[in-house]
């Protein structure tokens, strides 16, 4: 339709309208001109001639006031990038070139990214987006698969800094070649650990082309109170309890079969196994109270035993006092009897004859009375002697520490001695103190060195 020029008169009004039409009105009574009559164009030549003919003064102001309305709305003053693709997908060891465009001259603009991947690079000067996806940027970790680079994107005129565009745009890669990403656990696939030790270790993954997700663990018998990995580097941790290898095992060993399965977002799994051979092991806290027990029935008996021996050699030794006694009287008698037949008299004589024989009557009277005590000698010598070894085997099997390794064959060693002598000295009759005596008194009595003395063995040169 050509250019619409708005134009304006005294009394007269005219209206563009972006469809290529005007609207003309003399005073208050506009005339509508369509463009599908074509009467009202008659009309519109007919106004304008009449008054390019009555008033040319009008017409040439009107000549001067032609604004041209299509070529203000047509400029383009913003800057902007007029072809930037806000999502770029490139496969491994491929070239991207990518020629960045803006609305106007390039000519003194620079262009410049930002949080950028490793190898993506811009020409400052004109815009050439550069990318060489080699496969080493992804081998070494610098690049991944999968994964959304988003990089900031600028354009800015030299001479005016507020003249300026920034966007972005997101850069993805992939490859067709799929690499299987695999759990690699920190220790070896075989352990051996004993009862009630502590099993901690870290299961690693090896990344391919779609990184591991979760990791599920699965075993060949149940297990309590363990740390269960869920993702890569997670840590696994168990304690093994002292009942995990029942008594009636034979094998005194168990073998505990851990699989650590991981998938990844395509649930492709990989599966590593660890085996942890399990010992039969020592329950310090149990076996060290164990010990001690035996350790105080050990000394609770030996306590019995002491005041057993010494009840025993009171008696022997008030019984060989009282035959030490008939033991003189009757010495003393012959002596006498012997005396006194030497004095020239005739009724000392006779007492002299007669005292000899009280004195052998009395030796049947001495045994009547205070027998020899062989058994009770015997018992007490034998008393003695399981007291001392007693002694000995507690010395002998003293624990060196809370942990010491053996101490279950010095608890068996300690439990077998003590059931021996109680076996031994079943016969004998054991007394208990019941608090008569203490137990100072008692082992200052048999470590007393009279007391020694009558029962040390001398040997004979």
């Amino acid at each position: 339709m050509g250019k619409c020029y708005a134009m304006c008169i005294v009394k007269t009004r005219f209206r563009f309208f972006g469809n290529g039409f005007c609207l003309l009105g003399l005073s208050s009574r506009p005339i509508i001109l369509l463009k599908q009559s074509i009467a009202g164009m008659r009309t519109i030549l007919l106004v304008l001639l009449y008054l390019s003919i009555t008033q040319p003064a009008l017409a040439q102001q009107l000549d001067s006031l032609k604004i041209p309305v299509s070529d203000t709305l047509s400029s383009d003053t913003t800057l902007r990038i007029i072809n930037l693709n806000p999502y770029f997908t490139l496969h491994v060891d491929s070239v991207l070139a990518y020629d960045l465009r803006i609305n106007k001259e390039p000519v003194g603009y620079f262009w410049f990214i930002k949080n950028s991947p490793v190898g993506l690079k811009i020409n400052r000067d004109n815009g050439m987006l550069y990318f060489d996806a080699a496969k080493s940027y992804f081998k070494s970790g610098r690049l991944k698969y999968d994964t959304e680079y988003k990089v900031l994107l600028g354009v800015q005129k030299l001479t005016n800094p507020n003249e300026r565009v920034d966007t972005s745009f997101t850069l993805v890669f992939y490859n067709t070649e799929i690499l299987p990403s695999k759990v690699k656990p920190s220790v070896s696939s075989t352990m051996f650990v004993d009862e009630g030790d502590s099993i901690s270790f870290r299961v690693q993954c090896e990344e391919g082309s779609f990184p591991l997700e979760n990791i599920r663990l699965a075993t060949n018998m149940p297990i309590k109170s363990y740390v269960s990995p869920k993702r890569c580097d997670d840590e696994f941790a168990w304690t093994v309890p002292f009942d995990f290898i029942k008594d009636g095992d034979t094998a005194r060993q168990k073998i505990l079969v851990l699989q650590f399965i991981g998938s990844d977002k395509f649930f492709n799994k990989d599966t590593s196994v660890v085996r942890i051979i399990v010992k039969d092991g020592i329950n310090y806290p149990i076996r060290v109270l164990e010990h001690a027990k035996v350790q105080g029935d050990i000394e609770a008996y030996i306590a019995q035993l002491k005041y057993t021996f010494r009840l025993l050699d009171r008696q022997i030794k008030k019984t060989k006092n009282t035959r030490t006694t008939f033991d003189l009287t009757s010495a003393t008698s012959a002596l006498g009897g012997t005396v006194v037949t030497t004095i020239n008299n005739g009724g000392t004589n006779t007492l002299g004859k007669i005292l000899p024989s009280f004195g052998v009557a009395l030796v049947p009277v001495k045994e009547a009375v205070s027998p020899q005590r062989i058994q009770e000698q015997n018992t007490t010598t034998q008393i003695r002697t399981v007291i001392k070894r007693l002694n000995y085997l507690q010395s002998d099997n003293s624990l060196l520490s809370e942990r010491d390794p053996d101490v279950i064959p010095k608890t068996r060693k300690l439990k077998e001695e003590l059931k021996q002598a109680q076996m031994q000295l079943i016969d004998i009759p054991i007394t208990d103190n019941d608090g008569r005596e203490s137990n100072q008194a008692i082992d200052k009595y048999f470590n007393d060195p009279k007391v020694n003395k009558k029962y040390r063995m001398v040997t004979k040169k």
